[in-house]
């Protein structure tokens, strides 16, 4: 439902969440949209129990939200995130004076199925790379950037989004650190190491060259059109190759950060080092990769362990 099919307090009370979004928390797009259509489903199911401002929330129509979304076939973990969406929601609300009290302080949704991300493994990886620099070696533009864009994920750990939006300029290739702008505008640096290095200056010396046009600006990794390279061409590329590879089940360039993260810590990481390369802003976040870890200990166990 648009902003002007809701009544019209509602409507503009929507509005002006965007802008603190934007303007305020510096949320990505994607977020921007998923917040976005999470309060405005709310508010129109709330419009269709008669409510025509934010005092006429209360828990019992934020609860009867949630069911027919449940009923619809949602997923806890989707039910989890709308219900953590209309927090920040009614939070914000509350604190503009909009609302006399907040309606989803005991608002209570499933709690997320915790999932395992999908893990390369260490041969997997020697041989998805090995293959990436052959294909390298013969000089093929794309063929290099491709290389140098799965060494630079694996090492660092950057979401796809970061990687997209790296320029030139945000390598240190003497102390070989990465400058990230991460989620709400967050930098951090990070390190990479020498196979990364030198895929990188090998695109830089090589293959961006044949791309790069008078509009291609600082833009570290191109298409072949000369623009700043497109995150949608990135997970095309990268499932490619995880076709490819044939044994795995990851998939999507954030598998090189899950087996970034995961590998870090096998080799003995301080998770607070590896949040930080990360950019997690909570240590809960990071801590789901030291299950990854004692998930693969346990299956070596039970393989293994003749009284396992």
């Amino acid at each position: 439902m648009e902003n002007e099919e809701l009544p019209a307090e509602l409507g503009v009370a929507l509005d002006a969440f965007a802008r603190y979004l934007t303007a305020e928390r510096a949320v990505s797009p994607h977020t921007l949209r998923g917040y976005l259509g999470d309060v405005r489903s709310l508010l129109a199911h709330a419009s269709g129990e008669g409510a025509r401002a934010l005092v006429d929330l209360d828990l019992g129509t934020l609860r009867r939200w949630l069911g027919t979304q449940s009923q619809a076939g949602a997923a806890r973990t989707t039910l989890a995130r709308r219900s953590a969406s209309i927090r920040v929601f009614t939070a914000w609300a509350l604190g503009e004076e909009r609302l006399t009290a907040d309606p989803a302080l005991r608002l209570k949704a499933p709690k997320r199925e915790r999932s395992l991300p999908g893990v390369l493994q260490a041969r997997q990886l020697a041989r998805l790379l090995a293959g990436l620099e052959e294909a390298a070696a013969e000089g093929a533009p794309l063929a290099v950037r491709n290389r140098a864009i799965v060494e630079l994920l694996y090492a660092t750990g950057v979401r796809v989004g970061e990687l997209a939006g790296l320029d030139i300029d945000d390598l240190d290739p003497d102390r070989r650190t990465l400058r990230v702008i991460g989620k709400g505008n967050k930098e951090r640096t990070v390190p990479y190491g020498v196979p990364a290095a030198l895929a990188v200056d090998d695109w830089l010396r090589r293959g961006r060259p044949v791309f790069a046009k008078a509009t291609s600006g600082r833009a570290l990794f191109l298409g072949s059109r000369g623009g700043r390279v497109d995150q949608r061409q990135v997970r095309a590329m990268v499932n490619s190759l995880f076709e490819e590879l044939g044994d795995t089940s990851a998939s999507g360039p954030h598998a090189f950060r899950h087996s970034a993260a995961t590998h870090l810590l096998d080799g003995g990481a301080d998770l607070r080092a590896v949040q930080e390369i990360l950019g997690h802003s909570s240590l809960a976040t990071t801590q789901i990769y030291t299950h990854v870890s004692v998930d693969r200990l346990r299956k070596s166990y039970q393989q293994a362990h003749p009284r396992a």
